[in-house]
């Protein structure tokens, strides 16, 4: 079997389920295969975070600076954004459970090989610059093969449920990188407290090839290859002129929608934003707030516990309070993240009081990721060029969170100093970048959704 064959959308089967048993069956494998693809997901997450919960102890014990983990982190962004656009129109044409089990096997393996490079250094000390090196290309590594997880998810829904559904499973699905963050913060910040920096690596490697399993088990590709009628048939939806078109007309279609690359610039500030509090928000309390390795986890992991309560609740909001209008609840919640992201940078306060700043913030970016970069770019494509608009939104997103990190690793490690054989951070700087981009995620997509729209 060819690469090519095993990775290809499966075939219809040509053993068909009963009639009196199609709806039962496919209510059944539709559950099965959303709920593998939303814990999976999740699973990603760890993978992908590892490293943010373990930069404070790669500069303190010396192996890496931030200005080097701000260029790592974008290696992984930069990679991971070519990776979303060119895997997002991929996956249009991929079995959805292999292409994404592939994915997150391969990046467990980078993370334990992570974890590995940690030990022979204890063992052998290596350079810095040697480290810096295999953490960069790694990770950039480890990028490619995160893009191979959200395509798949999202195409999951254009297969297996109706537009009418789409919405409220799209938010439940969304939430996973929240869920995948406090998994994160939690557990893998108290093994890194506990066993230090190399553990973290190799717990989120165990937690991958645990999502891996779960695809295989859980995750089917099609309602045809199962025997099933197509999801448009089973819904009784009227077959639009776009389903009958070729997936390559579409494709090009979503390339030249102007509209898609709105919604991919506000994205982009969003990843701004949201990457800078993941990725950055540990080191900030420990150096701006004085809180430890400990309190600071905690509390960025209840930013992410309030990440899911916020991207579930978007669905719920646009479809039954605001009666599908894309637009109210992304204004409302851009207001309320930019004002809870300026008073966690810059008013402070004790622990609870973090916790409510970064939980607030994160509820409110939540909704407004999935309004945007979901449900406003679901609404304006074709069903067959889902993963095409995920791609265009994706590339955009991922190369504006690589620069985030350089620009916020930079501006964090250029205005430290050092007094009296003390480093001192100055935050200030790297607080307004994040504000303003927030300002901007939310004010432009509002400002030109009704011409979006009209295309």
């Amino acid at each position: 079997m060819s690469l090519y064959s095993f990775y290809r959308i499966s075939k219809p089967s040509a053993a068909k389920v009963e009639p009196d048993k199609v709806e039962d069956r496919y209510r059944s494998l539709r559950n099965r295969t959303f709920w593998g693809v939303t814990a999976a997901y999740s699973l990603y997450y760890v993978c992908r975070m590892s490293l943010n919960v373990v930069k404070q102890p790669l500069i303190d014990e010396g192996v890496l600076s931030a200005g080097e983990l701000g260029i790592i982190g974008s290696a992984f962004f930069f990679v991971y954004a070519v990776g979303k656009f060119m895997n997002g129109f991929i996956a249009d044409y991929c079995n959805i459970r292999r292409f994404m089990a592939t994915g997150l096997f391969v990046s467990s393996l980078i993370n334990l090989i992570l974890g590995a490079v940690g030990v022979l250094n204890d063992a052998f000390s290596m350079s810095t610059s040697l480290i810096f090196i295999l953490f960069a290309v790694l990770w950039g590594a480890n990028g490619w093969m995160q893009s191979m997880g959200s395509p798949p998810g999202v195409i999951c829904l254009s297969r297996w449920f109706p537009k009418s559904k789409r919405g409220t499973y799209y938010s439940i699905f969304s939430s996973t990188p929240y869920v995948g963050e406090f998994l994160s913060f939690i557990i893998t910040g108290l093994i890194v407290g506990a066993l230090g920096w190399k553990a973290g690596f190799i717990v989120a490697a165990v937690a991958g090839l645990i999502g891996s399993l779960i695809i295989l088990l859980l995750v089917s590709d099609t309602p045809e290859s199962k025997g099933l009628p197509s999801v448009q048939v089973l819904s009784r939806e009227t077959v639009s002129k776009e389903d009958t078109m070729p997936t390559k007309e579409l494709q090009k279609y979503v390339l030249k929608h102007p509209g898609i690359w709105v919604i991919a610039i506000s994205s982009a500030f969003i990843y701004i934003t949201k990457y800078a509090i993941a990725g950055w928000g540990v080191l900030f309390l420990q150096k701006a707030r004085g809180f430890s390795l400990e309190d600071a986890t905690q509390i960025i992991a209840f930013s992410a516990a309030f990440g899911i309560v916020g991207t579930v609740l978007a669905g719920w909001l646009s479809d039954k309070v605001f009666r599908s209008d894309r637009v109210k609840p992304a204004v409302l919640s851009g207001i309320i993240s930019t004002s809870s992201l300026f008073l966690f940078l810059f008013v402070g306060g004790g622990f609870v009081l973090n916790i409510f700043y970064v939980s607030l913030f994160s509820l409110a970016v939540g909704v407004l990721y999935c309004i945007v970069a979901g449900l406003m770019a679901v609404d304006i494509v074709p069903r067959k060029a889902t993963g095409a608009a995920l791609g265009v939104v994706g590339i955009s997103s991922y190369a504006a969170a690589g620069l985030q990190d350089i620009t916020s690793g930079y501006l964090i490690q250029g205005f430290m100093k050092v007094v009296d054989g003390v480093d001192v951070y100055d935050f200030g700087p790297v607080s307004w970048f994040w504000v303003i981009a927030s300002l901007i995620s939310f004010v432009l997509p509002v400002l030109n959704w009704k011409k979006m729209k009209e295309k």
